[in-house]
């Protein structure tokens, strides 16, 4: 049977995005034309999830009236016929404790099938928005894993702001995860593949879940889990992003400007004008 069911966390406070973030999440901050979360529900609704649950919070209230139809609108709202199949579910976090903790709240959700998490915050770009998790979806269920996990390469000076893999002998295109380690110093790194944003699951991560204690600051982390799960018996696996795939990990100013920068240069109608406007201003400085 295909996994048909998605979680999105999009309970985050944002501070580093402050003040843009003190009204409005920011998984609703735009880049080019769309907010950041839609082109995240996009990517699932490609990929054949079309079960959602978003995972909230405090002020968050305008990510459900934005996937919600507008009447005044048309057929111009955010949820038009490109997404108007999706069933969409929300449940809030009642504490921001961890990624591991916001994924908790789907057990219920989930019943016994598998299902994909996608962070509300990073958008998989790529020839096809899907092909991403349609591999790792793939790859899941062949393997029989308690948990398929993407992953990107990173500079050595990067490796401290991510989960980062062992891998489990040489890491091919997918690959069998020995350990995971939670932002290691780059001199205790095991590699510089660090968990790009998108997850496959069994329901036995909620177990793990139960079996994980908090970490340093208090949050239930979900690399520590999938330790947990690697500890109970349960295979990971990871999976590499290809080299037209690029992860926007709108966490921060500076990525988010190179994200809305992208976006908007590639844009079908606009980007050629944003081009030459961009030659001028280089041309300035």
């Amino acid at each position: 049977m295909g996994i048909t069911k998605a979680v999105i966390p999009v309970a985050g406070r944002g501070t580093r995005l402050l003040p843009a973030t003190k009204s409005q999440p920011k998984e609703m901050l735009p880049i080019g034309r769309k907010p950041i979360v839609q082109y995240v529900v996009e990517e699932l609704a490609e990929a054949g999830l079309d079960n959602i649950l978003f995972v909230t919070g405090r002020k968050k209230r305008s990510i459900e009236d934005h996937f919600d139809y507008n009447p005044e609108l048309g057929d111009i709202s955010p949820g038009d016929n490109a997404l108007s199949h999706l069933s969409m579910f929300y449940i809030r976090q009642a504490n921001q404790q961890g990624l591991g903790d916001a994924i908790s709240y789907a057990e219920k959700f989930v019943g016994d099938d598998s299902f994909a998490v996608a962070l509300g915050d990073s958008v998989i770009r790529s020839g096809s928005h899907s092909s991403l998790l349609k591999r790792m979806m793939d790859i899941h269920q062949m393997e029989g894993a308690g948990a398929t996990v993407a992953f990107m390469e990173v500079d050595e000076e990067n490796v401290k702001k991510y989960g980062i893999a062992k891998p489990k002998g040489r890491a091919g295109a997918s690959f069998e995860v020995e350990a995971l380690i939670e932002k290691p110093l780059p001199s205790e790194a095991p590699s510089r593949l660090a968990v790009a944003a998108r997850y496959v699951f069994d329901p036995v991560i909620f177990e793990a879940l139960r079996r994980t204690p908090a970490g340093r600051k208090g949050e239930l982390e979900i690399t520590d889990a999938m330790s947990t799960l690697i500890k109970m018996g349960r295979k990971v696996i990871g999976v590499k992003l290809r080299k037209d795939e690029h992860r926007y990990d709108v966490g921060g100013f500076e990525s988010y400007f190179k994200a809305f920068l992208d976006f908007a240069l590639e844009d079908p109608e606009y980007g050629y004008m944003i081009r030459q406007y961009m030659r001028l201003k280089l041309h300035e400085v």
